[in-house]
């Protein structure tokens, strides 16, 4: 099992940097793989509804079995943006409830943590992406 970690540094009321983190589980997919071989990175977070994106520093084909209909937990790549987008309730054209993103995108890893706390994480936070520091001791 390989994990690698999401660390979002958002200021809190007063100002200070309250890092979050997802920890995500890689699945065996060529995105995966990508992003594996492209760690550690620095992003600026963009926000979608209830989905948060972020750039990230690979190119991928849109995989055979893409969807645009996600879970919460599920972390997607946006093949045509070159982007990670992680859905975490309904978006602008979500219907009944769903997490629908914008485009079919490649679902690579799924978080072991709580995404809803992406709620908090603001457009313009940083992230960085990198190896889960406590599954390489």
């Amino acid at each position: 099992m390989t994990l690698i970690r999401l660390k979002f540094h958002s200021p809190d009321q007063q100002g200070k940097a309250q890092p979050r983190q997802i920890r995500v589980v890689l699945r065996r997919t060529p995105t995966a793989d990508a992003i594996l071989q492209a760690l550690p990175f620095t992003a600026t977070v963009q926000t979608w509804g209830k989905e948060v994106m972020f750039d990230c520093p690979i190119r991928a084909y849109r995989e055979d079995n893409a969807v645009n209909v996600v879970k919460p937990g599920d972390m997607a790549f946006w093949a045509d943006g070159s982007c990670i987008a992680i859905g975490y309730g309904p978006t602008p054209i979500s219907r009944h409830g769903e997490i629908r993103l914008a485009s079919q995108c490649n679902i690579w890893g799924d978080a072991l943590d709580d995404v809803s706390l992406l709620s908090s994480i603001a457009a313009g936070t940083a992230v960085y992406v990198d190896h889960d520091q406590e599954e390489r001791s």
